[in-house]
C-alpha cells in the first residue's frame, strides 16, 4: 500500500519540483531546460500508467473534519495518462523553438501538467479548490508568455478574469457542502435542504467558465494569442477539460439536483452547435481551432449532462490527442511560414507533407470519419443523448456534422494549390528548419493515438447499435463530400471570375451546340473539354445546386456566426473589459482619496506622538525638587477630583 501511494505523491510531485526548481533557476538553466523538461515529462506518462494500472488513494486528516485525498480511479486514470502524453508530446515540439526553449516556459509548463494532475485526482474540494487557483494562474503565465506584446497580456487578463469569476462557484459549492451537512467536503459529496441546489449551481457555473462553454466561451479565442505548444496544452487536455472533467465527477450532485442534469446538457448542446458556426465561419486556423475546442468539449458537458460518464471520458482522451496534434501542426506552419490564415496556407501541407498527413489525420477524427477515434467516442454520447430525448440527439447529431464542415474546410485550405494570382499572395517568411525532424515524432505518435483511440469504446463494450453508427459515419461522409464541393466549386468561381472568364452558370443557360463543338473536321479537344464545361456548368444552373447550397447552408451559417461574433463583441467581451475598467477606476479612485486619507491620519498621529515626546521632555530636568513639587501638584489635582466627585 505504500509503494502505490509512493507511485501517487510522485506523480504529482514530480512535475510541481521539477517546475519550481527550473523557474526559481531562471536563465541560468536555460541550456538544460528542455531535456530536462522532457526527461521529466517521460517519467511522470511512465508513472501515470503505472498509477493507472495499481489504482493508488491517499486521504489524511487536513482540518477539523475536513480531509485532504488524492485517488486514482476509473475515470481519473484515462485523465492521469492524457494529461501525462499531452504534456510529453507539447515539450518534445516546444524545444524547436528558440524562443521556448528557456527554463521559465519549461517550468510553467511542468508547473501546469502538475496542478492539472492534482485536479483530476483530487477527492476533496479542498485540495480540488488549491489545485484550481494554482492552474487559473498559471495558464495567465502561459498565455502571456510573451509579456512584452500587450494583445497577449490583454488576452491573459481576460482569460483570467473570466475564468476567475466562473470560480468563485466552487467556493459557493464548498460552502454548500459544509452547510448541508458533507463535512468532508467531498468531490462526489451530495448536501441536503435547499443547499444541494446551491452546490450544484455553484459547480456548474464553475466548470462551465472553466470549460469555455456559453456564456464564457468568448475568453477562449483570446486565449490563442499564447504560444501554440500553449494553445495544445491547455486546449486539448487540461485547462478547459478540467471543467467538463469536474462535471463528470461530480454527477451524483447533478443527477440529485434534477434541474441541473437537463440543463448541463443543452448548454453543452448548444455551444457544441453555436460555436461550430463560429468555427465554419473563421478565416484563421488557430481561431477555427478555438472554437472547435469550445463546440468539442460542448459534447463532454452534454455527456455529463446525460449521465454518460464513461462517453464523456472516452471523449475527452480522444479529443485531447486530436486537438493537440492540430494545434502542434498549426505551429509547426506558423513558425515555418509565419502565418496561420487559411489563404495563406494554400499549399502548406504540399511543401510540409508529414505536417500534413498528420494534421488530415487529426481533421479527419475531429470530423467524426469512421472509423477514426472520435467518430466511436462521439456515438457513444449521442446514444446516452437519444435515451434521454431526441431533441438533443438531433442537436447532437447536428454538431457532429457542423463538425465535420469546418474540418473538411481547413483540410481542404492546407492542400490546396497556393493561388496563381499574385493579388492574393502575402509576401511570407519561410523558414524551412522550423519544421525539424524531432518536431514530427509527436506529431506521428498524437496521429496514430488520434485514429485508435476508439478502440477503448470497443474493450468497454458500448458500442453503440449498429444504425446509430451508421448514419452518424454516413452523415460524416456526405458533408465531407458536400464541403469539399462547394468550397472548391467556390473557389474555381473566384479564380475565374479574378481572371475574366465567367464560367455558364445562369439559369436557362443552355450547353453548347455538339454539331459547333465537333465540326466537319473532327473533334478538338480543347472544344470538347469547353464543351464538357458548359454542360457541367449548365447542369448546376438547371438543378440550382449552388444557389440552394448557398441560400440554405452557407447564408444561414454565416449570418448566425457574425452575429454569435457580434454578440461576443458588444456584449461578453464588453462587460468583462466593463468590470475590469470599474475596478482600474475604483483602484484610481481610493489611491486619490482613501489612500491619502489613511496616509493623512498616519501622519497626524505620528506628528502628535513627537509633540508629546517633546511636552513629555520637559520636566525631565534631573533636579530632585521639581520632581517633588510636581508630584505634589499631580496629588493636590487628585485629591480636588475625589473632592469633587462626591
Amino acid at each position: 500500500m505504500r509503494s502505490e501511494q509512493a507511485v501517487l505523491a510522485a506523480v504529482v510531485a514530480a512535475p510541481l519540483l521539477a517546475g519550481a526548481l527550473l523557474a526559481v533557476a531562471g536563465r541560468r538553466a536555460d541550456r538544460a531546460a528542455p531535456a530536462a523538461g522532457v526527461l521529466v515529462s517521460a517519467v511522470v506518462l511512465g508513472l501515470a500508467v503505472l498509477a493507472a494500472l495499481r489504482r493508488p488513494a491517499f486521504d489524511a486528516p487536513l482540518l477539523a473534519g475536513i480531509r485532504a485525498g488524492l485517488a486514482v480511479d476509473g475515470l481519473s486514470a484515462l485523465m492521469v495518462v492524457t494529461v501525462a502524453c499531452a504534456t510529453l508530446a507539447v515539450l518534445v515540439f516546444a524545444a524547436a523553438d528558440a524562443d521556448l526553449r528557456t527554463a521559465r516556459f519549461t517550468g510553467l509548463v511542468l508547473l501546469f501538467a502538475g496542478a492539472m494532475l492534482v485536479t483530476v485526482t483530487a477527492t476533496t474540494l479542498v485540495v480540488l479548490l488549491m489545485a484550481w487557483e494554482v492552474m487559473g494562474a498559471l495558464s495567465w503565465a502561459l498565455i502571456a508568455y510573451h509579456w512584452r506584446e500587450p494583445a497577449s497580456v490583454h488576452a491573459a487578463h481576460t482569460a483570467f478574469l473570466t475564468t476567475r469569476t466562473a470560480d468563485a462557484g466552487l467556493y459557493v459549492a464548498a460552502g454548500a457542502l459544509l452547510a448541508g451537512g458533507v463535512g468532508s467536503l467531498a468531490v462526489t459529496g451530495v448536501p441536503s435542504g435547499p443547499w444541494l441546489h446551491v452546490a450544484a449551481a455553484g459547480t456548474v457555473v464553475a466548470a462551465l467558465g472553466k470549460s469555455a462553454q456559453l456564456p464564457f466561451s468568448f475568453w477562449l479565442a483570446q486565449a490563442m494569442r499564447g504560444p501554440s505548444p500553449v494553445s495544445a496544452l491547455l486546449h486539448s487536455a487540461t485547462m478547459v477539460a478540467a471543467g467538463a472533467y469536474l462535471l463528470l465527477r461530480a454527477a451524483p450532485l447533478l443527477d440529485a439536483a434534477g434541474w441541473a442534469g437537463p440543463a448541463v446538457a443543452w448548454i453543452g448542446a448548444a455551444t457544441a452547435v453555436l460555436l461550430g458556426l463560429v468555427a465554419v465561419a473563421q478565416s484563421d486556423l488557430k481561431q477555427l481551432l478555438a472554437a472547435s475546442t469550445c463546440a468539442q468539449i460542448g459534447v463532454m458537458v452534454l455527456a455529463a449532462g446525460v449521465g454518460s460518464t464513461l462517453g464523456g471520458a472516452l471523449q475527452l482522451m480522444a479529443h485531447a490527442a486530436t486537438k493537440s496534434l492540430l494545434f502542434l501542426a498549426a505551429g509547426a506552419w506558423l513558425a515555418a511560414l509565419g502565418t496561420q490564415q487559411l489563404r495563406d496556407l494554400r499549399g502548406a501541407a504540399r511543401r510540409f507533407p508529414l505536417v500534413g498527413v498528420t494534421f488530415t489525420v487529426g481533421a479527419a477524427a475531429l470530423a467524426g470519419l469512421p472509423p477514426l477515434s472520435l467518430w466511436l467516442t462521439k456515438d457513444v454520447v449521442l446514444a446516452a443523448a437519444l435515451d434521454r430525448g431526441p431533441a438533443l440527439y438531433v442537436a447532437g447529431l447536428a454538431a457532429s456534422v457542423i463538425a465535420t464542415i469546418y474540418s473538411t474546410k481547413a483540410v481542404w485550405s492546407v492542400w490546396a494549390p497556393a493561388p496563381s494570382d499574385e493579388r492574393h499572395i502575402r509576401r511570407l517568411g519561410t523558414d524551412e528548419s522550423a519544421v525539424r525532424w524531432y518536431r514530427g515524432l509527436p506529431l506521428v505518435s498524437l496521429a496514430v493515438l488520434a485514429a485508435v483511440l476508439g478502440v477503448p469504446v470497443v474493450i468497454a463494450g458500448a458500442v453503440p447499435a449498429a444504425p446509430e453508427l451508421a448514419l452518424s459515419g454516413g452523415f460524416a461522409v456526405a458533408a465531407v463530400v458536400a464541403t469539399w464541393w462547394l468550397v472548391s466549386h467556390r473557389e474555381h468561381v473566384h479564380q475565374e471570375r479574378d481572371s475574366g472568364t465567367p464560367t455558364p452558370r445562369l439559369a436557362g443557360t443552355a450547353p453548347p451546340d455538339p454539331v459547333r463543338v465537333v465540326g466537319a473536321g473532327g473533334a478538338d479537344p480543347t472544344r470538347v473539354a469547353l464543351w464538357v464545361r458548359g454542360c457541367r456548368g449548365a447542369l448546376r444552373s438547371w438543378l440550382g445546386l449552388e444557389r440552394a447550397a448557398h441560400v440554405a447552408v452557407v447564408r444561414p451559417v454565416l449570418a448566425l456566426a457574425r452575429a454569435l461574433a457580434a454578440f461576443d463583441d458588444r456584449v461578453l467581451d464588453a462587460a468583462v473589459t466593463a468590470a475590469a475598467r470599474g475596478t482600474r477606476s475604483a483602484a484610481r479612485a481610493l489611491e486619490r482619496r482613501g489612500e491619502l486619507s489613511v496616509d493623512g491620519a498616519v501622519r497626524a498621529v505620528a506628528a502628535g506622538s513627537r509633540a508629546l515626546g517633546r511636552l513629555a521632555r520637559r520636566p525631565q530636568t534631573g533636579q530632585v525638587h521639581q520632581y517633588y513639587a510636581q508630584a505634589a501638584a499631580a496629588l493636590a489635582v487628585l485629591a480636588l477630583l475625589v473632592i469633587v466627585v462626591r
